[in-house]
């Protein structure tokens, strides 16, 4: 169900268990070949197909296409909103369900940049909740809910989400071919190993001059299509945990 369609009548109708989706990205340079609405386009792409699946289970808000993309912002066209902020902002998208009587809210996020702010979002919404036992705050970015599409296709080179990558620039030959640029002009920027696995503060034209992150290169469509389908399984395999949910456990 898309929430953008219903009226209020409709929605108030609703059983108050019925998952709410709240898909988030960013605006923000995708390096010499993608556009700025990569993340966006692609989130909205992954939200298409989950619709498809829970056309009369979950209710899927608009996307938030504003993220937190100050890492970016030494690019022209990126769109960044304050780290805290954005962080209010996800609290309020939260705060809005609940108070419309909603309990299994799940934000589902389409930009890396997203991340450290979403979770500081979904815990702080939880602590104004404390006597509630009946509420499921979640947030999850969907590359890193257990996909692993180098199984799926062999052809795949790269293990996790990089930025204008094999991954992203593949799946934007899947569903926007005239938006990607001439891949044989980009060249190969290493992942590196920035301290890891401590988290280490950085900007973009920390790790990338053209700013992208790995080998747009090796993308393909099909690939993307590989990339898209294991990312939408994963996702809804969420979905239906949050459907099953007993709405008093801690395990789901």
């Amino acid at each position: 169900m898309k929430l953008a369609e219903l009226s209020w009548p409709q929605v108030d109708a609703l059983n108050r268990d019925t998952p709410v989706v709240f898909p988030v990205a960013a605006l923000e340079q995708h390096g010499h070949h993608m556009p700025v609405m990569t993340d966006s386009l692609l989130t909205e792409e992954l939200v298409r197909r989950l619709e498809t699946r829970f056309e009369k289970q979950v209710l899927f808000a608009p996307l938030t296409w504003l993220g937190n993309s100050h890492h970016h912002m030494d690019f022209p066209g990126t769109l960044s909103a304050e780290p805290r902020v954005y962080i209010d902002l996800l609290c309020g998208l939260l705060e809005n369900f609940i108070a419309h009587g909603f309990k299994r809210l799940f934000i589902l996020n389409g930009h890396g940049g997203n991340d450290v702010p979403g979770k500081q979002a979904v815990f702080e919404v939880r602590q104004r909740y404390r006597a509630r036992k009946d509420l499921l705050l979640l947030f999850a970015t969907y590359w890193n809910l257990g996909a692993e599409p180098w199984k799926a296709d062999s052809s795949i080179q790269q293990r996790v989400m990089g930025h204008a990558c094999e991954w992203e620039t593949s799946m934007m030959l899947r569903i926007r071919p005239d938006l990607v640029g001439d891949l044989s002009r980009v060249v190969d920027v290493p992942f590196g190993n920035p301290f890891e696995p401590a988290s280490r503060g950085w900007i973009m034209n920390d790790r990338s001059i053209p700013g992208h992150v790995g080998d747009p290169r090796d993308a393909t469509a099909e690939k993307g299509e590989a990339l898209f389908a294991c990312f939408t399984e994963a996702a809804a395999q969420m979905l239906e945990r949050v459907i099953r949910w007993d709405g008093v456990s801690w395990e789901g």
